[in-house]
This record gives C-alpha cells, sequence and structure tokens, in this order.
C-alpha cells in the first residue's frame, strides 16, 4: 500500500494543469547533424566497407550488400530505393529506370557488371513487384532500409551515424571529383534546378590540383 510519502513525491513529478489541460514537457531536440558528424557524404572506400560489411551480415547479407551498392552506384534517396520494382530494370540491356521523388527528374541509368551479377542472383529468389523485399515479400520500409545502413556503420566502426542518404551525396562527389560536368551531374542526380548540384562540384577538391608544386 502506498505511504502518504510515496503519493507525495508522484504529485510532485507529475506535469501541473494549465488552463485545465495537462502540460507535458517537450521531447529532447534531435541534435543537428553538424554535431553529429562532420562531413554528409561517405568517400569511395567507406562506401566499400559498408558494403562489405552489411554483406556478411546475417542471412539477408546479399540483400542488404546489392540495396547499398544500388543506393550509391544511382544516388538513390531511401524512399526510390524501397519503392523500385522490377518492371524498372532491365537485365537484358543493362539499365535501370529511376524515378525520382521532390519533383526530380526521372532518368535511365546504365547497371554494370557488379549490378547486374547482384541482381539476377536476387531475382532468383524473388517472387515480389519490389526489388527489395522483407521475408513475408513485402517492400522493405525506409526504417529498414535506415537500420541496415546505421548497422553496417557500427560493424566498420566507422565513427559516425551512418544514414542512406549520405550515399547519395557520396555519388554526387564521386562524380564531381572524377571531372563529370555539373549538367551531367544534375541530370545524373534528378536535380530540376541546378542549384543543388552546384555543391558538389564547388567542394570537389581536384578543382585545386595543381596550386602547389613542391
Amino acid at each position: 500500500m502506498a505511504t502518504i510519502t510515496h503519493l507525495r513525491r508522484a504529485a510532485a513529478r507529475a506535469p501541473a494543469p494549465l488552463n485545465g489541460k495537462v502540460q507535458r514537457a517537450a521531447p529532447p531536440r534531435r541534435a543537428p547533424n553538424r554535431v553529429r558528424r562532420t562531413r554528409e557524404h561517405l568517400t569511395p572506400a567507406e562506401v566499400e566497407r559498408l558494403i562489405a560489411a552489411a554483406g556478411k551480415a546475417g542471412r539477408h547479407g546479399h540483400r542488404d550488400a546489392t540495396l547499398l551498392l544500388l543506393t550509391y552506384r544511382h544516388a538513390l534517396r531511401v524512399g526510390e530505393l524501397v519503392a523500385l520494382r522490377w518492371e524498372q530494370v532491365d537485365l537484358t540491356q543493362g539499365l535501370l529506370h529511376v524515378n525520382r521523388l521532390k519533383n526530380g527528374t526521372p532518368s535511365t541509368h546504365p547497371l554494370r557488371g557488379a549490378e547486374l551479377r547482384a541482381l539476377r542472383r536476387l531475382l532468383r529468389d524473388s517472387s515480389s513487384p519490389y526489388v527489395f523485399t522483407t521475408e513475408r515479400k513485402g517492400p522493405l520500409t525506409t526504417s529498414a532500409v535506415r537500420k541496415i545502413t546505421a548497422r553496417a556503420g557500427e560493424r566498420v566502426k566507422i565513427g559516425f551515424p551512418v544514414h542512406p542518404h549520405m550515399f547519395r551525396h557520396a555519388t554526387g562527389y564521386y562524380l564531381a571529383n572524377r571531372g563529370a560536368d555539373t549538367r551531367s551531374i544534375q541530370a545524373y542526380l534528378g536535380h530540376r534546378n541546378i542549384s543543388h548540384t552546384v555543391r558538389y562540384t564547388e567542394m570537389a577538391p581536384d578543382r585545386f590540383k595543381g596550386f602547389w608544386k613542391d
């Protein structure tokens, strides 16, 4: 039986009513990304480590590794990834039809050897119209993809929290560092406004190559 002291302590912890309504404390605010990590993109070497780590984890390793590979190679947003259907994949001609979110521009990307091999293996065991599925053959959720990505980052001890959109940024910086022109990068990423693409070329370190000769 509760004592008077316990009841008083419980009453002190309870939120006080205001105008007849109980005012509850606001949940803690999420720390800004700049506080949690020093950059919002991954290097090519980090991407390779994450893909390898995902491929070695559990019975869905091949699915998860393929998921991260396509996210990176085609700069897919997490919503675009989970909505990806087999009808968008042309394994015969080696093409991927990318439907963009956020009013982005759709495009058709070439699929390379590693992607084709991974997708063919995934298709052999598939009975769903979606490329990336759960055990019940429904499409993966965006939350599941975030967890897959975060776990891969923890396995390789990358040093900061990893989220799927970092792969899209990694694609942009990779293409800029390879010297791809801004318009081509814009089309590949599906940006309608080129101002969203310019940040990759502006921050590409190779644009400063040759400044020093020692």
